[in-house]
């Protein structure tokens, strides 16, 4: 059984979109800006309003509330929003010292938690909205070009984090420009293409 299934998901903007995403696979989705990526995303994340199926574990959308379903079914955009001053109020108090511990391995300090994200670079930024996704613990990660403002060695960083995270089960769409970034994170590929989607 897919971890999530997706059968004629569309909106007035585009689709319908079918996808089926195995536990622990990472697909990489490509297109030119406007093809109507993030709309996908968007759709699946129950953002934006539309029709058709999605199920997460056999189970379909609809009778998951949206907070949980947003729980388990996390996007995150290009550039997240940030809701408070302070770095560490954007992290479940119990996630902390766990999370404390991942910040090396994408070159972040530990300081860094008692950072102001106002002073924070914006692939800093970048950066920590990862550790805050995979705090929340999602089935589904759908991400939207989360390396766009960093550097060869953080965007390396990066990957790799969200792999080891896929080897425990989790589940990853993910956006980029960057053929070699599609080919070093997934072993699938879809392009979308006047808001249709196309193996690649």
């Amino acid at each position: 059984m897919p971890q999530l299934s997706i059968r004629g998901l569309r909106s007035a903007h585009g689709g319908p979109f079918d996808l089926d995403i195995g536990r622990g696979e990472c697909v990489s989705l490509m297109g030119p800006s406007g093809s109507g990526k993030t709309l996908f995303m968007r759709l699946i994340a129950d953002l934006d309003p539309g029709s058709g199926e999605v199920w997460l574990g056999g189970r379909e959308r609809g009778t998951w509330s949206a907070p949980q379903w947003r729980s388990q079914v996390v996007y995150q955009t290009a550039e997240p929003a940030w809701w408070s001053g302070s770095v560490a109020a954007h992290f479940p108090p119990h996630t902390l010292d766990e999370i404390r511990g991942l910040l090396p391995l994408l070159g972040l300090p530990d300081a860094t938690f008692d950072s102001d994200v106002e002073r924070l670079s914006t692939g800093e930024r970048q950066r920590l909205a990862l550790l805050r996704s995979l705090a929340r613990k999602p089935k589904v990660l759908l991400l939207d070009e989360p390396t766009a403002s960093l550097d060869a060695a953080s965007t390396l960083a990066m990957e790799s984090l969200v792999q080891r995270y896929s080897s425990d089960g989790m589940s990853v769409l993910w956006v980029t420009h960057s053929q070699d970034q599609a080919h070093r994170v997934a072993a699938r590929h879809y392009d979308v293409v006047a808001r249709q989607l196309c193996a690649s």
